[in-house]
C-alpha cells in the first residue's frame, strides 16, 4: 500500500498567513500607541495636584473677596447714647462754636462770648446795666431816630431781638460801627440798629442769625458820636419808634 507525501507546501503557506498577521497586529499596535501615549501623558496630572476637597481643607480658616472696596474702622466715638441734658450741651457749644467762626472774620478785639444779656421775654435790653439815658427818641429838633444808652467803652452790647444781621460795618455812615437785625415779634417785622461800637468788636457778619442775649460787640464813640454810648434805634414794619418804649413793653 503505498503512502501519501506529506503537504509541506501547505503548512509553510500558512505559516506564512499567520506570520502576516502578527506583523499587522503589531504595527496596528504600535500605530495605537504612537497615538495614545502622548494623549495620555497630556491629560495626566502633576504630582502636586490636589483635588477640589484638598483646596477646600488647605483654605477652610481664610476667606478671599475679589474687591476694590477698602474697609474702615468704626471708631468709638462716631456714635453715643445722648440724653437731653447732652443734648442742650452739644447745642449750646455748636452755637459757641459757630460765633467764634464768625468773631474771627470780623472782631479784632477780644469780646467774651459767653457773655449773655438779662432778661426772658422776646426782646432783650441792649446793655445789662443801664446807668442812664442821654438824648431820647425825637430829640434835637426831631433829628434824633434813637435813644442813647450811656455806658463806659468796653461794656457788651447785646441784640434786643432774634433775628438775621442785615447790616454789619466799621463804618456806617454817622453811626460809626454798626449792626442792624431784623427779627419779628407778635408778627411784627422789627428791626434794631446799634451804633457807635468800639473798632473791632462786631462779633457777627451779614447773614449771620443771633439770638436775643447774644453779644455782638462793646460800646464806642465811634462815627459822629461824643463820648461813650450807644445810639440804639427801633422800627416796626418800617417806622420809627421809641425804642425806649419798645424795650419797657417787650424787654423781659
Amino acid at each position: 500500500m503505498a503512502t501519501r507525501p506529506t503537504p509541506v507546501a501547505k503548512k509553510r503557506g500558512s505559516a506564512r498567513r499567520s506570520l502576516r498577521s502578527l506583523g499587522t497586529i503589531a504595527v496596528v499596535a504600535g500605530l495605537v500607541a504612537a497615538v495614545g501615549i502622548p494623549a495620555y501623558g497630556a491629560l495626566s496630572l502633576p504630582e502636586d495636584a490636589k483635588t477640589i476637597q484638598e483646596v477646600a481643607e488647605a483654605g477652610a480658616q481664610s476667606l478671599i473677596v475679589a474687591s476694590e472696596v477698602e474697609t474702615e474702622g468704626l471708631q468709638r466715638d462716631s456714635y453715643a447714647a445722648t440724653t437731653p441734658e447732652e443734648i442742650e450741651k452739644k447745642k449750646a457749644a455748636e452755637a459757641a462754636a459757630a460765633r467764634a467762626k464768625m468773631v474771627g472774620s470780623t472782631a479784632s478785639v477780644n469780646v467774651d462770648l459767653s457773655l449773655v444779656g438779662p432778661g426772658t421775654g422776646p426782646a432783650r435790653w441792649p446793655l445789662a446795666a443801664l446807668t442812664r439815658i442821654g438824648d431820647g427818641f425825637m430829640s434835637r429838633g426831631g433829628a434824633h431816630y434813637g435813644v442813647d444808652l450811656i455806658a463806659p467803652g468796653g461794656t457788651p452790647i447785646f441784640a434786643a431781638t432774634d433775628g438775621v444781621v442785615r447790616i454789619s460795618q466799621e463804618s456806617y455812615y454817622g453811626y460809626g460801627v454798626a449792626i442792624v437785625i431784623d427779627g419779628v415779634i407778635n408778627g411784627q417785622k422789627v428791626s434794631t440798629l446799634y451804633s457807635h461800637m468800639t473798632y473791632g468788636t462786631r462779633t457777627v457778619g451779614v447773614g449771620a442769625q443771633v439770638q436775643a442775649g447774644q453779644v455782638i460787640g462793646l460800646v464806642g464813640q465811634t462815627g459822629r458820636a461824643f463820648g461813650n454810648h450807644l445810639h440804639f434805634e427801633t422800627k416796626i414794619n418800617g417806622s420809627l419808634v421809641d425804642g425806649l418804649g419798645f424795650l419797657r413793653a417787650n424787654g423781659g
